[in-house]
């Protein structure tokens, strides 16, 4: 059964937070994203972004140049007036490295916010922290190096223990690439600007963050036919990360671009980013790369949550929100996860975290027109994205919500994510979950009544005198699937 302690550290939620946004003014890109949802999973309601390129010539002029500035505030402009419009008072608005270090940074600024947006111009630092923060909020228990690569800057800090530790900012953006490797001795220059990080060596995995390292992933991802599509949660070897890099580093932008999941703008500087990709591992040695949506927007979101807020998991925080309008209420998802556990065979924290999920998935799922929930349950569990779940995580979820529907059989694209175990343990939930709503037609009295033991060779079913209409052919048949699934034999007990 699920331990109350468990339930309220994981389970715990607060409902859909007040809307808020994040401006950010970056180097190559100028971004609006509303978020809204629950605070620990905040789901993105809006998210547009204009290129304005505003470091293109940091490396030359060192100025903003006028086209790109007017490109940003015309956009900027665009924002304000749409977050006045919705009503939308918590607006946070931040600068990096542009704004931070051009010669007409501060005339920008001031331009910004005769907007009437308050600008905070973030230093390298914080800038770092803060997507250290998002690796943080996205990842519990993160323990390596992030790397957050903007149109600007790098940015590398260790994480551990739910903390940033030391961190630096290099002037490594792919904006800057292009001179750097055109002025030759490219990994020789990298090598002395990283002279001084010796803390991120051989320091675990390194925590990818930002679009030109996610269109990376998308490329090794399609490259593989992969059977996922987000490369949220995206791990990599060292060694095979390098030997992407090397066929990226010679590609055509113009080929690139006809890859799924990678824009014109990605296209034309990952092969720069590549480069820059192979330096950093032969000068850092990571164990693996692992990728990630969230970052510096995220990470000051998740810095202004409460302590209690934001030790919630965001995966059951996430599902919780997404389940919940579809019918897979807490309310109705916690009795049923508490009923199955006998048939749950592996304890533990991360199993019982899983379980609960897809029972809220499962539920939902079940509220679903007929002809669509077998297709539904490899979308909602493989291609949505999912924070605080690896992929064989992810699969085990999609097995158990095929087992729900009575399909045992293993999907291909479940199979190539998590081990043989690992989805019929997850399937046998789903079975369970399937007898559970049998039992009442999902209502929560007759459940609350009845009781499944596995036990000694057995899987029990007990109903009290009153329910034994209940006992019926169908609850007969989804209690014999479940105790064959789990190789014991099914009994029905009608208790006086």
């Amino acid at each position: 059964m699920i331990a109350e302690g468990l339930r309220a550290r994981l389970g715990l939620r607060r409902e859909e937070g007040e809307r808020h946004a994040v401006i950010d003014i970056g180097s190559n890109t100028v971004r609006l994203v509303i978020y809204g949802g629950p605070p620990r999973a905040p789901a993105v309601l809006w998210n547009e972004k204009v290129s304005a390129r505003l470091g293109r010539d940091l490396a030359g002029s060192g100025a903003i140049p006028a086209a790109a500035m007017e490109e940003a505030l015309g956009a900027l402009a665009r924002y304000a007036l749409i977050l006045s419009e919705q009503g939308i008072a918590r607006v946070e608005t931040v600068a990096t490295a542009a704004p931070r270090e051009a010669t007409n940074g501060s005339e920008f600024v001031r331009r910004v916010e005769e907007l009437g947006l308050a600008v905070r111009v973030l230093s390298g630092a914080e800038e770092a922290r803060a997507s250290a923060w998002g690796a943080i909020g996205a990842f519990p228990g993160a323990e390596g190096v992030v790397a957050d690569l903007g149109g600007g800057s790098l940015e590398l800090v260790a994480v551990a223990g739910e903390a940033c530790g030391e961190g630096a900012t290099f002037p490594l953006g792919t904006l800057r690439l292009p001179a750097l490797r055109a002025a030759g001795e490219f990994e020789r220059k990298i090598a002395k600007l990283l002279k001084g990080a010796d803390w991120a060596r051989r320091r675990g995995p390194l925590y990818m963050i930002g679009g030109t390292w996610r269109a990376f992933a998308a490329y090794a991802m399609r490259s593989t036919d992969h059977p996922l599509t987000d490369p949220h949660g995206f791990v990599i070897g060292a060694d095979e990360a390098a030997a992407v890099a090397q066929v990226l580093t010679r590609a055509k932008p113009g080929q690139l671009a006809l890859h799924r999941g990678i824009s014109a703008m990605r296209a034309e500087k990952l092969p720069d980013a590549s480069a820059l990709l192979r330096a950093l591992l032969a000068e850092l040695k990571p164990e693996a790369l692992i990728f990630s949506s969230w970052g510096l927007r995220e990470g000051l979101h998740y810095q202004s949550l409460a302590p209690q807020e934001q030790a919630l998991d965001p995966l059951l925080a996430g599902v919780a929100a997404f389940a919940a309008p579809r019918g897979g209420r807490d309310v109705d998802a916690q009795p049923i996860a508490e009923w199955t556990a006998q048939a749950a065979r592996n304890a533990g924290t991360k199993s019982e975290k899983l379980r609960l999920a897809a029972a809220h998935l499962a539920i939902a799922l079940h509220r679903a027109e007929p002809n669509l929930r077998a297709a539904q349950a490899l979308e909602w569990t493989l291609d949505k994205r999912w924070v605080g779940v690896n992929f064989s995580g992810r699969a085990m979820l999609g097995a158990a919500l095929r087992g729900s529907l009575g399909i045992t059989e293993p999907h291909p694209r479940l199979v190539r994510l998590a081990s043989e175990g690992e989805l019929r343990e997850a399937t046998g939930w789903g079975l369970a979950f399937r007898l559970a709503q049998r039992i009442g037609a999902g209502g929560p009295a007759p459940l609350s009544a009845s009781r499944l033991a596995v036990d000694a060779g057995q899987a029990e079913l007990r109903f009290p005198a009153r329910l034994a209409p209940l006992a019926s052919a169908p609850v007969v048949k989804d209690l014999t699937a479940l105790a064959a699934w789990l190789g014991v034999s099914p009994k029905l007990t009608i208790e006086d």
